[in-house]
């Protein structure tokens, strides 16, 4: 059975509280450095059988566990967090891929620079919660280089190789309530 058809038509609101939007990148070649975007929204549809997503990320939101680095990645070397606050994405097309998979297309802006990317996500199932809210959840994987949208702040180690990887792998885990 198709993911896209097992779905019911209507709006699906992501629920931030039970998602994550996620990253990891190399750094200093031996290592992965890991974060998150705490403040996002985002919503998809479903109806006769085409869907969409759209989401919206607040910059400033970046969390690393790292305050400095967090700043540093808010800076003009990186996201430019008080010119370019947000990033977003818009799908194009969403296709069944398999059991159980979709493949989100779409273009992702960060920076004022639109680039397409492919999302594969894996459905997760429908349950429904305590407070009689359906849940639809889905995991997905990207992978971008931060370069092509104007991410281009580096460091040359010592011993040869880059500080910072320029490719980045995006993580989604989404929590949806169909909205009512």
């Amino acid at each position: 059975m198709s993911v896209l058809s097992s779905l019911p038509a209507g709006t699906f609101n992501i629920d931030p509280t039970h998602s994550r939007i996620g990253f990891s990148a190399r750094h200093a070649v031996v290592t992965k450095v890991r974060g998150a975007f705490n403040e996002y929204s985002g919503a998809g549809t479903v109806a006769d059988g085409a869907a969409s997503l759209n989401i919206q990320i607040s910059v400033a939101s970046i969390d690393t566990r790292n305050a400095d680095r967090d700043g540093h990645l808010q800076s003009g070397d990186f996201f430019d967090a008080a010119t370019f606050p947000k990033i977003t994405f818009a799908s194009t097309s969403i296709k069944d891929s398999g059991a159980d998979k979709v493949v989100v297309e779409g273009n992702l802006t960060i920076k004022d620079v639109t680039k397409p990317i492919s999302i594969t996500f894996e459905y997760a199932g429908t349950q429904t919660d305590p407070y009689g809210n359906d849940r639809f959840g889905f995991e997905g994987e990207a992978e971008i280089n931060r370069k092509d949208f104007g991410l281009t702040w580096n460091a040359t180690l010592e011993t040869g190789g880059l500080l910072v990887s320029e490719h980045i792998k995006l993580e989604f885990e989404i929590s949806a309530i169909v909205a009512k």
